[in-house]
């Protein structure tokens, strides 16, 4: 038997998927949904370690190792990204780390994440694990655990696991998704973790630079009643749809963070924060209740921003809002299903989040179906035009478990996935071997190179450079200018047209 129930690794891979980026300029966050898991195993008699291999700056031959030593009755790989909508580019390094601790211990091994859900058999028969979890965790976890540490029913009773039997794939009915989120999974396990470890990016520190530790993150709603068609967040919860934390639950854990860990900034991850405007007034009436001083920074949509809203967000610490503008083109929006808001309604709500002391992230994506050069100059005018405190720009993915996939695998594509790709990791914004999706008008190439110009277009302008330094001081003015004197090396510099040779001829 062995000493230890369950062990929950977040493997390591920041440096292959953010490259140089990684060392300094990125996060390092805490694992939240193997935190909220540990606590949940716990909670029904359980033991349990949590190895954040990533934050813990491990190789996967370290980390394999470390987790060989503990040799639980479950390994479980959680594998999610600092988007929770996208993990599939972590599924190379947590292939290595896995791949290496199968070469020390025969233990049971299992895999669970948003990629996972949306390609559990894929997953299986690809990855060196015995067992993959298609939807949110804890029932399957429970029943696995159960049989694995007390031999208590049969595998063919574990919702939600795909595994191998007598060298097939079988799938068991899915388990159903948590319906109270605060008794089941009301709080992550921090005290298993090395707070010390964290630290916030770069942006959401520019007024206090020399102090990004102190950071965690905590959900406060899980899911998302959108279906826009770019996005796979509910591939593990089977569909669109929100359910929530309540506000004593989320201040508990923040009352937790701030006075235990001495916590300052805090990302909320939820897909969509700013959307309930019940929910979100309650916590912040709370939040300003306890008046702790916090730098948050959140999601929310160009048309969810009551103006009473943004005055309480504010007084609340919320510094920041994300707002996924995505395109310039209203006609490039309606074809990803992310329309209903026209241009001047994007100026006005970011004028309007502004106003109120919020510092605006736009989110824009280059490549979507019905781009063109033009509308990608378009979206990369708009953004210049908003000159927001920080911008994030992305190509367009088809990640496994979105309907851009579908659409991408149906008209014949070309994937990072396919034979001659680059695999997984091809699907990871900052990756050396980056592979967007074509367009009708553009080549794969012809949008990373779009991209990456456009990032160095908006970032190196004198007029943004100099709102940063009047806004937050000239200590993040030079963080910007020291950025950009980092590259990202694209395989398509060394190797000119190779995603388009990896398109298939005509037939």
């Amino acid at each position: 038997m062995a000493d230890l129930d369950l062990l929950l690794i977040n493997p390591p891979g920041k440096m292959e998927i953010y490259q140089n980026l990684g060392a300094g300029l990125a996060a390092v966050e805490p694992p939240v949904w193997a935190g909220l898991l540990a606590e949940h195993a716990r909670m029904k008699g359980f033991s349990v370690a949590l190895l954040d291999a990533e934050a813990e700056g491990l190789t996967h031959e370290q980390t394999a190792a470390k987790a060989a030593q503990l040799d639980a009755a479950l390994t479980l790989f959680v594998v999610y990204g600092q988007q929770p909508s996208a993990s599939t580019q972590c599924m190379p390094g947590a292939r290595k780390s896995a791949t290496a601790f199968r070469a020390q211990s025969d233990r049971p091994v299992a895999m669970m994440g948003t990629h996972c859900a949306a390609l559990p058999e894929r997953t299986l028969r690809e990855e060196p694990v015995d067992f993959v979890f298609t939807g949110e965790g804890p029932a399957t976890l429970d029943a696995l655990l159960a049989h694995l540490v007390y031999g208590h029913g049969s595998l063919d009773s574990v919702p939600g696991l795909v595994r191998w039997q007598d060298g097939d794939v079988v799938a068991a009915a899915p388990s159903s998704n948590v319906a109270d989120l605060d008794a089941v999974l009301p709080r992550q396990a921090l005290d298993i973790l090395d707070m010390t470890k964290y630290r916030a990016h770069n942006w959401h520190a520019f007024n206090d630079l020399a102090h990004r530790e102190n950071y965690a993150s905590l959900q406060t709603s899980l899911g998302c009643s959108f279906k826009c068609s770019f996005c796979c967040i509910n591939a593990p919860f089977g569909g669109p749809g929100m359910r929530y934390w309540s506000v004593d639950t989320v201040m508990a854990q923040i009352d937790e963070m701030v006075t235990k860990y001495g916590v300052r900034h805090i990302k909320i991850p939820d897909e969509m924060f700013v959307l309930n405007r019940r929910h979100v007034s309650d916590l912040c009436d709370a939040l300003i209740e306890r008046d702790y001083g916090l730098n948050f920074w959140a999601y929310a949509r160009i048309d969810t921003l009551h103006p009473e809203l943004l005055g309480k967000l504010k007084k609340a610490g919320f510094n920041w809002l994300c707002l996924g503008i995505e395109s310039g083109s209203k006609h490039v929006r309606d074809g990803v299903t992310k329309g209903r808001f026209g241009n001047v309604d994007i100026a006005d709500a970011v004028s309007r989040t502004r106003d109120h002391g919020i510092s605006v992230l736009g989110n824009y994506i280059f490549g979507l179906p019905d781009d063109t050069m033009d509308s990608m100059r378009e979206t990369l005018d708009l953004a210049l035009e908003l000159n927001t405190e920080w911008a994030n720009f992305y190509c367009a993915m088809a990640y496994p478990g979105s309907a851009l996939h579908i659409q991408a695998k149906a008209a014949g594509l070309p994937l990072p996935e396919d034979p001659g790709g680059p695999g997984w990791i091809g699907y990871s914004q900052h990756s050396y071997d980056c592979m967007p999706l074509p367009t009708e008008a553009l080549a794969a190439e012809q949008v990373l190179a779009f991209r990456d110009q456009a990032f160095i277009d908006y970032f190196d302008r004198a007029d943004y450079q100099k709102m940063v330094g009047e806004t937050f001081g000239e200590d993040a003015a030079q963080n910007v200018r020291d950025m950009l004197k980092m590259t990202l090396p694209r395989r398509h510099h060394k190797e000119p047209g190779w995603m388009t040779r990896l398109q298939p001829e005509p037939v």
